[in-house]
C-alpha cells in the first residue's frame, strides 16, 4: 500500500491530522491499534476552552490559540461543540477578588469573542445560583467557555478524512517502521492481516505511547520525554438545577469543574503522576474523596464516594518540562521532526488538548512540507465538520424542524440523533414512518438502524464502541438491552465477514 503520509495513532491529534492531510490532496493512511479515541481522546473533561488556570501559569500564547480555537470549533460542529456559562464562587482566602477579575477581563481580551458572552460578577444569593451554594458563598463572576462531545469530535474527524479518501484502519497496530531510502516501509497486523506500507512521511500521534513507538516499533533513540498524568472524573445525582457550569477553586490551588451530565452532575478532574506505564487506568479510592471533597466545599448538597454511580478516568501525555507538580506540567504541545532531505520525516506529538488539535494538525503538516511538496494549502479554518452545517448553526431549531418532518418518531429520540449527527440524522431515519422501521430496540434510544450506521460509517466494532464512545447509552441501558445489543452486533459483524 503506497502513501504520502502514515499517521499512527486514532486519537484527536492522529484524526485531525488525517483530515487536513486528506484535504490538502495528500494520500493517507490511519492506523489505530484499538478503537478511534479509545484512550486520552475520550476521557477527558469535555471541554473545548481557553483554560483560565494557565494564565497563572504565563501560557499566553496557548491560551490564546485556545481561545481563538474555541470560536473556530463552535461554527465547525455546533452540534456536538457548545456554549457553556461557567460560575465561580468567590473565596478570597484562595484568590482575591482583582486576581479573578484581572485574569477574567485578559481572558475576554484575548478571546476577540465572536459569538460568546463576556465575563461578569453575579450574586450567588439569588436565583438559579441560591438554592445549590452553601449560604457563605454571596458573589462570584461568571465566564464563557464550551462543553463538547469529546468521542464523536474524533469521530467526527475520522469520518471527514475518510470521505476525502483517507483510509481509516481500526483494531490495527503498527508493528515496525523503518526508513528504506526516501520512503518509510511499515508493517501492521489487524483484522484484515498483515499489511505493509510505504510512505514518503510518519507520523508518530499515539499519544501516551508517543515515547515507546519511536523507541519500539522504530528502535531509535528519542530526546523528548512525556510526563503521563492521569485525570479521573466522577458521576454523582444532580446537584443542582441549570445548564450552567461551576469552576471551583480547590484549597491545594487547582480547580475543579461541575457541571450537568445526562441528567446527573460530572465532577473532575484530578492530576495523578504515573509512572511510564501508558495503559489502562483505573479510578482510585483516593480520587474520589478528593473530587467529593472538593464540591463538598461548595454544594449544599453533599456527594459521598457511595453515591458515585459512574467513574473514567484517562491518561493525559504531557511534555515533560521539568515540573514536580503534575498541574503545572505546561498542556501546550510540541512537534518533534526527525528526518531531512536524504531521511524521510518521521514527525512527533508530544503533549496537546482536544481544544487545539486543529491548529496543532496544521503546524504538523506545515514542518512536514519539505518532504510534501505538492500538498495544498490548509484550510480547516473554516470548513464544517461532518454533520455540523446546521442552518444558522442552531441545532434546537434545525432539532424542532426533523421533530415536525418525523412526527410519529419520538421527540427525545430525534434530538438525540441531532444531537450525534448534526445533518446527518436524516441518512439514519430515512424515510422511517415510527420506530418499527429502525428496527430492535435496545433501551437508551438506541435501535439497530443507528448501530448498523455505526458499524458502517463511524468503525464499530464492539459494545463498548456503542455504548460509550459512539453514544453513552451506557449510562441507562439494562443488562437485558446490553447483552441483546451484543447478540445483534457479533451477527452484523459475522455476516460482513462472511460476504
Amino acid at each position: 500500500m503506497e502513501a504520502d503520509i502514515l499517521i499512527v495513532g486514532g486519537g484527536i491529534n492522529g484524526v485531525g491530522i488525517a483530515r487536513d492531510a486528506a484535504g490538502r490532496g495528500l494520500a493517507v493512511v490511519l492506523v489505530e491499534q484499538a478503537d478511534l479515541g479509545s484512550a486520552t481522546s475520550s476521557a477527558s473533561s469535555k471541554l473545548v476552552h481557553g483554560g483560565l488556570r494557565y494564565l497563572e501559569q504565563l501560557e499566553l500564547r496557548l491560551v490564546a490559540e485556545s481561545l481563538h480555537e474555541r470560536e473556530v470549533l463552535l461554527r465547525a460542529a455546533p452540534h456536538i461543540v457548545r456554549p457553556m456559562r461557567f460560575v465561580m464562587p468567590s473565596d478570597r482566602a484562595l484568590r482575591p477578588a482583582w486576581v479573578i477579575r484581572s485574569g477574567l477581563y485578559l481572558y475576554d481580551w484575548l478571546a476577540r469573542r465572536d459569538t460568546l458572552e463576556a465575563s461578569s460578577s453575579v450574586d450567588l444569593a439569588r436565583p438559579p445560583y441560591r438554592d445549590s451554594l452553601q449560604p457563605r458563598y454571596r458573589r462570584g463572576y461568571a465566564y464563557s467557555d464550551c462543553w463538547v462531545d469529546d468521542a464523536r469530535l474524533v469521530i467526527a474527524n475520522a469520518r471527514a478524512a475518510a470521505d476525502l479518501g483517507a483510509q481509516v484502519l481500526t483494531g490495527t497496530r503498527c508493528v515496525e517502521a523503518k526508513r528504506h531510502g526516501p520512503r518509510w516501509r511499515a508493517r501492521l497486523s489487524g483484522h484484515a492481516g498483515d499489511i505493509e506500507v510505504r510512505a514518503r512521511a510518519l507520523v508518530n500521534a499515539t499519544g501516551p505511547w508517543v515515547e515507546r513507538f519511536i523507541t519500539g516499533a522504530i528502535g531509535e533513540p528519542t530526546a523528548a520525554r512525556v510526563k503521563l498524568v492521569q485525570g479521573s472524573h466522577i458521576v454523582v445525582p444532580r446537584l443542582y438545577e441549570g445548564d450552567h457550569a461551576f469552576i471551583l477553586q480547590n484549597d491545594d490551588r487547582r480547580v475543579v469543574f461541575v457541571y450537568g451530565y445526562e441528567g446527573d452532575t460530572l465532577i473532575g478532574t484530578t492530576d495523578v503522576a504515573r509512572g511510564d506505564e501508558p495503559g489502562a487506568c483505573a479510578v482510585s479510592a483516593a480520587e474520589v474523596e478528593y473530587l467529593c471533597r472538593a464540591a463538598n466545599r461548595y454544594f449544599a448538597r453533599q456527594s459521598r464516594p457511595a453515591d458515585v454511580k459512574w467513574s473514567y478516568c484517562g491518561v493525559r501525555a504531557l511534555v515533560d518540562d521539568g515540573s514536580s507538580n503534575p498541574s503545572k506540567v505546561t498542556r501546550d504541545y510540541l512537534l518533534q521532526i526527525d528526518g531531512g532531505a536524504q531521511r524521510p520525516p518521521l514527525l512527533s506529538v508530544f503533549g496537546g488538548k482536544i481544544t487545539t488539535y486543529r491548529k496543532l494538525a496544521e503546524r504538523a503538516l506545515e514542518k512536514l512540507r519539505p518532504a510534501l511538496a505538492h500538498m495544498q494549502a490548509p484550510w480547516t479554518a473554516a470548513a464544517v465538520l461532518p454533520g455540523g452545517d446546521v442552518p444558522s448553526r442552531d441545532p434546537e431549531s434545525y432539532a424542532r424542524s426533523l421533530c415536525q418532518r418525523y412526527r410519529a418518531l419520538p421527540e427525545r429520540l430525534v434530538r438525540a440523533l441531532v444531537q450525534r449527527h448534526g445533518t446527518r440524522a436524516p441518512d439514519i431515519l430515512d424515510a422511517a414512518y415510527d420506530t418499527s422501521d429502525l428496527g430492535e430496540h435496545f433501551g437508551a434510544d438506541l435501535y439497530a438502524r443507528e448501530v448498523d450506521y455505526f458499524i458502517t460509517h463511524e468503525w464499530a466494532r464492539d459494545v463498548e464502541d456503542i455504548l460509550w464512545r459512539r453514544t453513552k447509552a451506557g449510562l441507562h441501558i439494562t443488562a437485558n438491552g446490553q447483552a441483546r445489543l451484543a447478540h445483534y452486533l457479533h451477527g452484523r459483524l459475522h455476516d460482513a465477514a462472511m460476504r
